[in-house]
């Protein structure tokens, strides 16, 4: 009886991942609304455009895109309007401030960072995000715009 259960609690959770990777859907530029490809085009001049998704975040439908602006990476979230919602750009680690270089060493700990972006909602810097690779395995860690530790993850 245990591994009949175990075998369905495995499968469904096989499931639930299926599910929740499949929330975040490529699409092309000819599938974006009107409002949506019109904050491309004024946000992509002079980028390379890598792709176009869309998922669905708290009932809400996100459109992103992301590109490559002078050799770094940059993303953008926006709603069905148009509006921007995040943008994640990677910086580098020499233009950041003492006291965020600081914050994001002592989080990665003995990890190496590997890139850091600033992440801005509604116009504002709210953190600062780097993936960091620790014996051979990836993760990403957070601090605020000022180098101290988040009350919460952005």
């Amino acid at each position: 009886m245990k591994v009949h259960r175990f075998v369905a609690f495995a499968a469904g959770g096989l499931l639930f991942a299926g599910f929740a990777c499949a929330q975040e859907k490529k699409i092309k530029r000819s599938d974006l609304p009107p409002a949506v490809e019109k904050t491309v085009a004024a946000q992509s001049a002079g980028a390379t455009i890598r792709e176009f998704s869309t998922e669905k975040e708290n009932g809400q439908t996100l459109y992103e895109v992301e590109m490559t602006v002078n050799g770094h990476s940059k993303d953008i979230s926006m709603t069905a309007d148009g509006s921007i919602v995040e943008i994640e750009e990677q910086v580098a680690m020499d233009s950041l401030s003492p006291e965020v270089k600081a914050g994001l060493q002592a989080k990665a700990d003995k990890g190496k960072i590997l890139k850091v972006e600033s992440l801005t909602k509604k116009g504002k810097l709210v953190a600062y995000e780097a993936k960091v690779e620790i014996n051979g395995k990836k993760s990403e860690i957070q601090v605020g715009p000022d180098g101290k530790p988040l009350d919460h993850e952005e």
